[in-house]
């Protein structure tokens, strides 16, 4: 079998699979037999089984409603749900996953990180559940991601397209307008920059880490450009084609231009400096309306205050954060179009070696049910399963999602992919380009890197 998103090498190794067409099939552990149900099979008797989840998307509400959902209709069993940090997921994944002691029973991971594990073996065969939890409806780039040689190992748990924040004030003292192309918004940010409306010293007219490939790659693909394609039985890096070219020349100049966040650092948290007062917008997920706290809005209340005071305050807050805060998705090249945006959300999965297979099935069902799949979408997250797209509602942020969600793109579906991020291959290029390298020069040894890497 082959290989996929950080350490798809490692993963071989750790796992004991080779990372070749075919060669898998017999080596992969062995999954449970498709077909069975919680009515057909007793589930285990009084197990308790964990959960990871990675960062804070999940929020504590969902966690909740989770654990009480679960063991109400798992009577004798319980639910732990341990949460993850993003950064160095894939090493503990890698030592996780191959121990019966050590592992997870169900798991988060990244979209691009899906087809390393599912093509390693990592995980139970869910094809039996695909049709039960939501079928053609499910978002079908997670499908793809998590499947291998025709069958489903990971489905899609959420998706979260990006769009662009924006402070309204700072916007109006600087005479900008809401930009409706591509060009039109490296202009405004480049705009914001030199009239540097806010406070802080130096002021970002977007906060554009160096480091920020997600963001990054919407240009390459706006542009009709890709990270890398396949040609035969090949995949080769395709930062130099002249599509890609022209977008990276118009990424560099809102790199030196538009933004003075760290050329060395990453996408973490932009919230951040936009709440300080540092940018005039950023770009992330749409759910990041719920991490904006601008300070002449925060009423200073406990977060572990649950009185009917403490939440009137917070509403007041959260209305007052948003009628400051504009958001609109990055445009595309032509007035009117959207920009083709990463991606971002991730897949959930049980892995192979959880003793607990049929719990883990159960805890599927009730993510996949309609009252979670909901409560996800009412948070601000492009559920797995769109038929519940529309409980987001029809406010601007989940205007803004759907319309960069309908183009969204995720990366190339290459077997090796995972080791491109493993070796933050990406992550180098884009801090290259944003500290003023030859764009050409630095995309061919990228491009050599990464098929390298790849093949």
């Amino acid at each position: 079998m082959r290989i996929v998103r950080s350490g798809a090498i490692l993963l071989a190794g750790v796992l004991a699979l080779t990372a070749c067409a075919g060669a898998a099939e017999d080596e992969a552990p062995e999954a449970p037999e498709a077909g069975g149900s919680a009515a057909e099979e007793p589930a285990e008797e009084g197990a308790e089984i964990r959960l990871w989840l990675n960062g804070g998307d999940t929020s504590d509400e969902l966690r909740e409603w989770l654990v009480a959902t679960f063991e109400e209709q798992n009577p004798g069993s319980t639910l732990l749900i341990e949460e993850q940090d993003w950064s160095g997921l894939v090493p503990r994944l890698q030592t996780a996953l191959t121990s019966e002691e050590q592992t997870p029973d169900v798991v988060e991971i990244g979209n691009t990180q899906a087809p390393a594990f599912s093509y390693a073996g990592a995980f139970a065969d869910l094809t039996d559940l695909y049709e039960e939890v939501g079928g053609e409806d499910l978002l079908p780039g997670f499908v793809a991601a998590g499947s291998a040689d025709g069958a489903v190992y990971a489905l899609p748990y959420y998706s979260g397209a990006r769009a662009v924040f924006y402070r309204k004030d700072l916007f109006e003292a600087a005479g900008v307008e809401v930009p409706t192309t591509l060009a039109e918004f490296t202009d405004a940010a480049v705009a914001l920059q030199e009239a540097a409306p806010g406070d802080a010293e130096p002021f970002s007219g977007v906060w554009l880490p160096g480091q920020d490939w997600y963001n990054g790659t919407a240009w390459i693909y706006t542009y009709g450009g890709d990270l890398a394609v396949r040609d035969g039985d090949r995949w080769v890096g395709a930062l130099s084609s002249p599509e890609s070219q022209e977008a990276l020349a118009e990424v560099q100049r809102l790199f030196t231009e538009g933004t003075s966040a760290p050329v060395d650092a990453d996408s973490a948290e932009p919230w951040v400096p936009f709440n300080n007062g540092e940018a005039a917008m950023f770009s992330a997920p749409t759910w990041a309306r719920w991490s904006i706290d601008l300070p002449e809005c925060n009423q200073g209340v406990d977060p572990d205050d649950t009185s009917d005071e403490a939440t009137a305050l917070r509403a007041e807050q959260q209305a007052c954060n948003e009628e400051k805060t504009g958001i609109f998705p990055l445009p595309g090249l032509e007035e009117g179009s959207a920009a083709t945006v990463f991606a971002g959300g991730s897949n959930i999965a049980v892995p192979a070696k959880s003793g607990n297979q049929e719990l883990a099935k159960n805890l599927l069902r009730i993510i996949f049910s309609e009252e979670y799949q909901t409560m996800l979408a009412g948070g601000g997250l492009i559920p797995g399963n769109s038929a519940y797209a529309d409980a987001m509602g029809d406010d601007v942020y989940a205007k803004a999602a759907v319309t960069a969600a309908l183009g969204a793109k995720l990366t190339p579906a290459a077997e090796r992919w995972a080791d491109v991020e493993a070796d933050r291959l990406l992550e180098d290029f884009f801090q290259k380009i944003a500290g003023g390298a030859d764009i050409a020069t630095t995309a061919a040894e990228t491009d050599r890197l990464l098929e390298e890497t790849l093949n």
